[in-house]
């Protein structure tokens, strides 16, 4: 990084140096470091180097990423050394599909990528989990790293391994666990998000207050975009110890999916017009509410949490029937022939899992819809 003559230029040097932050992932079959700072992108090469000894990269994008970053990130890693290939897809939860990852399978083929090339993720999370999968399988496995360019991304899917695509019959009903080499995460990519966009990621970063944290969860009633790197190295902190204590969602890495099995419903019934983040952030809202009027609460939870994501423009409720939503539930990821396990709320700050029978789940989505 160049100093910059003057005091300004000085001080902007400094300041960007201090501020990067570092978080290890321990995971039982891989570890790997989490940089989060601004600018990152014009230092890829240099990072990337350090965890791999590819030859060939491939970057995965999307069409709007790809008029945004691509040709930044494809330049510097091609001065490096290294001969890099592009891989586009169309944006749009609508290609998260097995054929869009069939496509990038032949595609890395095509290129002649081997077992020691490496991948790069370069978007959101539809980017980071259909890369991700597709570098698990090609070849059984090669590298890839992950440089997510929304919130969402990376306060949450481009750590910790888990990789996928949707089926037919809902989210992420097909995938592998493999974990990246390496997560960059450069804030400045944040700059061209939509402020939609930028408030899914605010649902999902939210949860990890909710989940773990009470003072993080206090930091969202203040000036977010002015601490940027903190609530994302929060946010990736807790993920991290939970994933080095369960890489394969077997217990406490469960506790990640608070929101989620009604939010994916959410989805599902609004054919993926409700994005994930606010599908989330309604279903954090719908659970809480449920887990207080059937008395597994300490206070309504709902309350705190609607506050915070009406103040951050994302929505708090989801016109459907319980019926509608319960048809998806039961055929969730999350389910263990009869029964399903629930992430509840205590207390801001402390969730716990809750098995049930999946037939209960009726009951848990009218109390949350009265």
């Amino acid at each position: 990084m160049r100093k910059v003559n003057g005091c300004d230029g000085y001080f902007v040097y400094y300041r960007m140096v201090l501020i990067m932050k570092l978080i290890d992932v321990n995971a039982k079959t891989s570890s790997y470091r989490v940089i989060i700072s601004a600018g990152l992108m014009n230092d890829a090469s240099t990072y990337i180097k350090k965890v791999t000894n590819a030859v060939n990269i491939a970057v995965i994008t999307d069409d709007k990423v790809d008029e945004l970053y691509s040709n930044q990130v494809v330049n510097v890693l091609s001065k490096s050394g290294f001969k890099v290939c592009k891989f586009v897809f169309k944006h749009g939860e609508n290609s998260k599909n097995m054929q869009t990852v069939t496509d990038m399978l032949e595609f890395f083929a095509e290129h002649n990528l081997t077992r020691t090339d490496c991948i790069v993720a370069l978007g959101g999370g539809i980017t980071g989990d259909m890369a991700g999968f597709a570098s698990a399988v090609y070849l059984r496995g090669i590298d890839f790293v992950q440089m997510p360019t929304t919130f969402l991304a990376a306060v949450d899917s481009s750590v910790g391994g888990k990789t996928g695509v949707n089926l037919k019959s809902g989210k992420n009903l097909s995938g592998a666990f493999h974990q990246p080499r390496l997560v960059l995460c450069d804030i400045n990519s944040f700059n061209t998000l939509p402020d939609s966009v930028f408030a899914e990621g605010l649902a999902e970063a939210v949860k990890y207050g909710v989940i773990c944290d009470e003072r993080l969860f206090d930091r969202f009633s203040g000036d977010i975009k002015g601490s940027l790197e903190e609530i994302i190295a929060g946010c990736v902190q807790i993920k991290a110890d939970i994933v080095s204590h369960d890489e394969f969602d077997r217990g406490e890495r469960q506790l990640l999916n608070f929101g989620h099995t009604i939010g994916h419903a959410i989805e599902k019934v609004s054919d993926f017009k409700i994005p994930h983040g606010f599908a989330v952030g309604i279903g954090m809202v719908m659970i809480s509410k449920a887990a207080y009027r059937l008395g597994f609460s300490e206070y309504d939870c709902s309350e705190p949490i609607m506050s915070v994501l009406t103040k951050n423009g994302i929505p708090v409720e989801f016109n459907c029937t319980a019926q509608e939503l319960y048809n998806v539930m039961i055929k969730d990821k999350k389910r263990s022939g009869n029964s399903i396990k629930l992430v509840l709320p205590q207390k801001i700050g402390k969730c716990f899992l809750y098995e049930t029978n999946v037939a209960s789940m009726y009951d848990f989505l009218n109390e949350a819809m009265r």
